[in-house]
């Protein structure tokens, strides 16, 4: 680890101790933390050394929502929650946030790694730390207050954490087409959240859609906000016209060989019976279930159905049952598409909207295993 100079650290703590107590210093700290309030937790942009004129100050709104919209939701919770964490890591430290230092963020990433940084004393994982690090930079970004991840203090740390606690990914396990027929017959097709359940199953399997995707589907275009897509249903099937990271894209999802396991016979009779005309496709089930509410579902809700339903199957009951539980969310619908649809990989990366054929192949759990056998064909 490069030598770190803490800056302003004459009288610093060590780590995990209590700052020593000092009115004046919780004071700065205070006002330093209150500056930084804004919307979503993350920190304000720094202010203007002069108002601006009224038409301004209305583009400089318009501005910020625009800086809104440039990443997702879940995104800026997550941005929101990661500085909260260094900020108040800081705070116990007696160290400032600002301006940024990359020796702090150096002995910040240490302590994540080596669990100083949290009250159970649990390590991060490296990817954990790497999307704080992430965070950090786009913090001080939107501050104007670049921060250097290219520094010795930041980036040999980081080369050192990730040498030392990198894991394999934990990839989540993928339902096939055998999976997802046993995982809807666990749902209740006399019920309006059964119906739901059936259509989100089947259109994010055969869609290889995300989870966020599924939930941010309305009927038409432009009828909400804050929808990430709509549904055109045709004779032969759903064209799905979507807004992801890197733009605008449509896809094709065919009708089904059978119509109880077809996604758009599945999402015709949920509509129907819904009575949606228009706004979100997927909405709360209130009450006892008879009455369909305006409100959008999140997309942890798509994860829990997909959890939930794939245990009731039995799906890979050869597991222990702790096991198979953190086997299965959101993400098991588009690797049971990109592992079983039997096509040109091409045309599972156009679905999926994979910028390359290697992120395509990521996804593909168990398709194409042992196909080649080079030890026989090398002659052994």
């Amino acid at each position: 680890m490069p030598d770190i100079a803490v800056p302003n650290a004459e009288n610093h703590p060590a780590e995990g101790s209590a700052p020593p107590e000092s009115p004046a210093t919780d004071a700065a700290l205070s006002a330093a933390e209150a500056s930084t309030e804004t919307r979503g937790g993350l920190p304000a942009p720094l202010p203007a050394a002069q108002p601006l004129p009224t038409h301004l100050a209305r583009l400089a709104e318009r501005a910020r929502d625009y800086v809104d919209a440039a990443s997702s939701a879940n995104t800026r919770r997550a941005y929101a929650s990661d500085w909260k964490h260094f900020a108040a890591w800081c705070r116990r430290q007696g160290l400032e946030v600002f301006p940024p230092a990359p020796q702090t963020v150096g002995l910040y990433i240490t302590a994540c790694a080596s669990g100083a940084a949290t009250a159970d004393r649990k390590p991060n994982s490296v990817s954990t730390i790497e999307r704080r690090l992430s965070a950090l930079t786009w913090t001080y970004a939107q501050r104007g207050t670049p921060l250097d991840r290219k520094d010795r203090h930041i980036a040999t740390v980081l080369a050192g954490i990730r040498n030392i606690h990198a894991a394999p990914p934990r990839q989540k396990e993928a339902v096939l087409p055998e999976d997802v027929i046993a995982m809807l017959e666990t749902l209740n097709r006399g019920t309006l959240r059964g119906l739901r359940d059936r259509a989100m199953l089947l259109l994010g399997f055969a869609g290889g859609l995300r989870r966020s995707e599924i939930v941010g589907l309305d009927l038409h275009r432009d009828d909400t906000e804050d929808g990430r897509g709509w549904v055109e249903i045709l004779d032969q099937g759903l064209i799905v016209t979507l807004r992801g990271k890197t733009g605008w894209r449509e896809i094709e999802i065919g009708r089904g060989s059978s119509d109880s396991t077809c996604p758009v016979v599945a999402l015709q009779i949920w509509l129907k019976l819904a009575r949606i005309g228009h706004g979100p496709l997927f909405r709360r089930v209130r009450g006892q279930g008879k009455d369909v509410g305006p409100d959008r579902l999140t997309d942890q809700q798509v994860a829990r159905l997909v959890k939930r339903a794939a245990l009731a199957a039995g799906v890979r009951a050869d597991l222990p049952e702790g096991e198979r539980e953190t086997k299965f969310a959101g993400h098991s619908l588009r690797a049971g598409l990109a592992s079983s649809a039997e096509v040109d990989e091409r045309y599972v990366q156009k679905q999926l909207g994979h910028a390359s054929a290697e992120l395509t192949r990521r996804y593909q759990r168990r398709r194409d295993r042992f196909r080649v056998n080079l030890t026989k064909a090398a002659g052994l």
